[in-house]
């Protein structure tokens, strides 16, 4: 997968976790996450609120159209964002290929933002 793969992907719905080859594969790509128990993460850092408040509209924005949204977490300077799929491994939760997606869509903001 690539990131031109991801960034122009759609989230569906899924019932199948992500493997732990796709997962090393995402992070290949997706080289500033992390899988930090069990959830995709990244920080983000701004100059100051305005910026991280408005990182965290365009993240509900990308949240809304894909229909999959992340947990974040809010400060003045920074924005921690984590996505897992609670719909996958029949209910108990996981990363999916869904969660990559959002994160790549994600990281395209942040570049057009830096």
């Amino acid at each position: 997968m690539t990131r031109d793969q991801l960034l122009r992907a759609s989230c569906r719905h899924l019932t199948d976790a992500a493997s732990g080859e796709q997962l090393d594969e995402a992070l290949a790509v997706l080289s500033d996450w992390s899988c930090v128990e069990g959830q995709l993460q990244r920080e983000f850092r701004f100059a100051d609120y305005h910026h991280t408040m408005a990182f965290v509209n365009a993240v509900a924005d990308i949240a809304h159209r894909e229909d999959h949204h992340p947990e974040m977490v809010v400060g003045y300077n920074r924005c921690t964002v984590g996505y897992s799929t609670h719909s996958v491994n029949q209910g108990r939760g996981g990363l999916s290929h869904n969660d990559f997606i959002c994160a790549a869509k994600i990281d395209q903001i942040a570049s057009q933002r830096a």
